[in-house]
């Protein structure tokens, strides 16, 4: 085995991040810092209001309660890691919080992208078939579409981390991003030997595809029957609803697939680690703010909660 050659059981990786420059790197912790404090915060509000408002104990909210448990477990795999890197100037991560880091990134990527395909077709029965939704959308429908969602999110985690830390890693052991993702490892495999892992990043590309698809199609019917509705107020209040699921969706799943789908590159590119932060970062801080400020019925569970 060649000196740069790395054992693959007992390695730590390098997560080179945004910049070597110490200001930056300050400047870097206090922005993410400021924006997990922000997703916390907002995500935790909503989890606690669906859970106390007994008005909000409909299937709607249960997936927002899901999806922001999810967002607060999701963004809390990456940032705070980045965080205390940047301010103690220490990169280096072991191969098995690497492994773990990227299982739970995965599993958790997964999960939301089921989430949200969930969420889109509890609108369109909401909206197609109003008469019938307490009849589709059930309890137990409701259980049964969030045990799927996380248990796809768990398989597909698997597979992606055994197929990649099962494999020798060569060369040099530095992550050009700020967490450990699959595409940057595989520019540290042996090319020979990723076919395995290769596979599964197709398979995982095509049900976030399928899911798109779904979810495309799902607002096309809903779109059509808002068109139908003769009150301009009652277009208004639909399209409140769906407008921002859809701007989540297409945010977190379009910025994610160009990441994975893109050309795999051993050089650090600044675009890469930018484009991250468009479906590591952003989703789980913007959906707060979208589901609750701009949601009458989440700022109505919000004053009773606080007033008298």
């Amino acid at each position: 085995m060649s000196p740069d050659t790395f054992l693959k059981g007992f390695a730590e990786f390098f997560l080179m991040g945004f910049s070597n420059s110490w200001d930056i790197q300050i400047v870097h912790a206090a922005v993410f810092f400021l924006v997990y404090l922000a997703a916390v915060i907002g995500n935790l509000l909503i989890i606690m209001l669906t859970t106390l408002d007994v008005h909000l104990q409909t299937p709607m909210y249960f997936f927002l309660r899901n999806l922001s448990f999810l967002d607060f477990c999701y963004i809390s795999v990456t940032i705070p890691k980045s965080i205390v890197s940047s301010l103690t100037h220490d990169t280096s991560i072991s191969f098995f919080g690497c492994a773990l880091q990227a299982f739970f990134f995965m599993d958790l990527a997964t999960t939301e992208v089921a989430i949200l395909t969930v969420m889109s077709y509890d609108r369109y029965v909401a909206i197609c078939w109003p008469l019938y939704y307490e009849v589709i959308i059930n309890q137990g429908v409701c259980l049964r579409m969030m045990a799927m969602s996380w248990l796809s999110g768990v398989i597909c985690g698997f597979m992606h981390v055994i197929a990649t830390f099962s494999l020798p890693f060569c060369g040099r052991n530095r992550i050009h991003q700020f967490f450990c993702n699959i595409p940057q490892l595989l520019s540290l495999l042996d090319p020979e030997v990723i076919t395995i892992e290769i596979g599964v990043m197709v398979f995982g590309t095509s049900l976030v595809i399928i899911s798109f698809v779904v979810i495309t199609l799902s607002y096309m019917y809903i779109f059509s029957v808002i068109m139908r509705i003769p009150s301009k107020e009652g277009r208004s209040k639909t399209f409140s609803t769906c407008i921002p699921h859809l701007v989540v969706v297409t945010l977190f799943m379009v910025s994610g697939s160009i990441a994975y789908v893109k050309p795999i590159s051993n050089s650090p590119l600044v675009l890469d680690v930018l484009l991250s932060v468009f479906y590591t970062v952003v989703p789980p801080t913007l959906n707060p703010v979208i589901y609750s400020l701009r949601n009458r019925d989440m700022k109505a569970a919000l004053r009773r909660q606080c007033g008298p």
